[in-house]
């Protein structure tokens, strides 16, 4: 073989690996080299996940919140019973929510009702 037929031999064998590993570094190699995937790009998604999951505790100890205070208005004393099973029912829901997403460092108010 000559030496240019060499060349171009060579040549042709490394294209095919430098398009193969394009097609599968693609899109996300990039973002891996760019400092968009990976672990930091993991880390943003989660605090994104923890942040809303922390928003909703928030939206369920308002919800106590509201639920205690009914419990005591003599407005709701018709259905005091059920207000004080609605408030037992949320606080045990957000109880579990701490403990299945693992929320510990939040401490909603500790008052039983």
């Amino acid at each position: 073989m000559r030496e240019e037929d060499q060349e171009t031999s060579s040549h042709k064998r490394s294209e095919p690996r430098e398009r193969d590993s394009h097609r599968h570094g693609g899109r996300h190699g990039r973002r891996r080299e760019e400092g968009y995937g990976g672990r930091e790009g993991g880390k943003l998604a989660q605090t994104f996940r923890r942040g809303r999951a922390l928003s909703f505790l928030d939206n369920l100890i308002v919800k106590r919140e509201t639920l205690k205070k009914q419990v005591n208005d003599p407005d709701f004393e018709a259905i005091r019973e059920v207000v004080s099973g609605e408030l037992k029912a949320v606080d045990q829901i957000i109880q579990e929510y701490i403990q299945a997403f693992e929320l510990y460092d939040t401490n909603p108010s500790q008052d039983s009702p």
